[in-house]
C-alpha cells in the first residue's frame, strides 16, 4: 500500500514568534536532535533551517525562521522579507508565545502579520511552561485566545518534553495526504557547512555578553577530510564583526575568549558529524556589514 492511500501526510509547518521565545529550541525537541542554534541572546536564528520528523503515519517538515520584528537595519528587512515569504509557502504556522511573559506589542505586531495569511492554519503554542506556574499558564492560554481566531492552542515545554506530542499531532492533523518529501531519514536538509557555522556563532554568542549578535557572521572557507586521515576533518571557518573593538571583545585577553569559542564549537560539530575535528577560526573586521547589500551576499543573506 502506497503512502498516499494509507492516509500518510507530509507537509511544511513554521514557527513564529518574537525573538527569544523558544521557537529554535522548540524545533530542536521536535525533531530529536540539534538542527538549529539556540541562544540565550535574541534573534540568533538567520536562515529557514529545516528540521525533519519522521512518524510512521506523517512527515513533518518545520522550517525555523527569525524572530519577527520591526526592523532597523538592511539584514533586519532581509530577515522579515524571509519570514514573511516562508509563512505563504508552508501547509501550517505556529505562532509561538512564552507562557513566562505578558503578551507585549512584538506579539500584537506579528498577529497582525499573520491575519493577513488567510489560507494558512494558525495554531498558538505557549512555550517554556516549565518557567511558569500552572496559574500563569491558564492565564497566558486566556490571554492569547484573546489575540485572535487560532486553529488550536497547545501548552507546551520544550525543555521538560511536555506537552510535544500532542503538538505533533495538531500540526501534523493540518498537513496535506502526501507520500513522505524526504527519504532516508535524514533530520535536516541543511548543507553540513551551514550548520557547521552556525554551531560557532553560537559559541561565540554565548561567549561575549556585551554585544548584539546581529555584529558576528560566521563563513565557513574550507571543510575537508585531512589528507592521508579519514578520521579527522579540516574546518576552516572566519567570524566576521563590524569594528575592531568588536573583534577584540570576540578574541579576549591574549585569545582566551576565542579559543574558549572554538572548542565549544568543536564538540558541537564533531558531535553532528560523527568525526574528529581541527577547528582553525579566524576574526576579521567587515565595516558595518549588516548595512551593506554587497558584504550581506557575500556572508549569505540574499536579496
Amino acid at each position: 500500500m502506497d503512502a498516499e492511500s494509507s492516509g500518510f501526510r507530509a507537509g511544511f509547518a513554521c514557527f513564529v514568534g518574537r525573538p527569544n521565545v523558544g521557537k529554535s529550541t522548540l524545533m530542536n525537541a521536535l525533531v530529536g536532535t540539534k538542527v538549529a542554534i539556540t541562544s540565550s541572546k535574541p534573534q540568533t536564528t538567520r536562515r529557514a533551517i529545516r528540521g525533519i520528523v519522521h512518524r510512521p503515519d506523517a512527515q513533518l517538515v518545520i522550517v525555523d525562521t527569525p524572530g519577527l520584528h520591526r526592523p532597523r537595519t538592511l539584514l533586519g528587512e532581509r530577515l522579515d522579507s524571509l519570514v514573511l515569504s516562508t509563512l505563504t509557502e508552508v501547509d501550517v504556522i505556529g505562532f509561538c508565545v512564552p507562557a513566562n511573559e505578558p503578551i507585549g506589542k512584538g506579539d500584537r505586531f506579528i498577529v497582525d502579520k499573520l491575519t493577513a495569511v488567510k489560507k494558512t492554519p494558525v495554531v498558538a503554542v505557549v512555550t517554556k511552561c516549565d518557567l511558569a506556574t500552572r496559574e500563569q499558564v491558564a492565564h497566558q492560554l486566556l490571554a492569547v485566545s484573546a489575540l485572535a481566531e487560532f486553529a488550536e492552542i497547545v501548552p507546551v515545554s520544550a525543555q521538560g518534553g511536555e506537552q510535544l506530542d500532542v503538538l505533533a499531532d495538531v500540526l501534523v492533523k493540518r498537513l496535506p495526504e502526501s507520500p513522505p518529501l524526504y527519504v532516508g531519514g535524514e533530520l535536516t536538509d541543511e548543507p553540513e557547512q551551514v550548520l557547521v557555522a552556525e554551531f560557532i556563532r553560537e559559541a561565540a554568542l554565548e561567549g561575549v555578553r556585551d554585544e548584539l549578535p546581529h555584529s558576528i557572521a560566521v563563513v565557513v572557507e574550507e571543510m575537508n577530510p585531512r589528507e592521508g586521515r579519514d578520521d579527522l576533518l579540516d574546518v576552516y571557518a572566519h567570524m566576521f564583526v563590524e569594528r575592531p573593538s568588536q573583534k577584540a571583545i570576540v578574541i579576549g585577553p591574549g585569545g582566551a575568549r576565542l579559543k574558549d569559542v572554538g572548542t565549544r564549537a568543536r564538540q558541537q560539530i564533531e558531535a553532528l558529524l560523527g568525526t574528529r575535528v581541527y577547528l582553525d577560526l579566524r576574526v576579521k573586521v567587515a565595516k558595518e556589514w549588516q548595512r551593506d547589500p554587497k558584504q550581506l551576499r557575500r556572508l549569505g543573506f540574499y536579496d
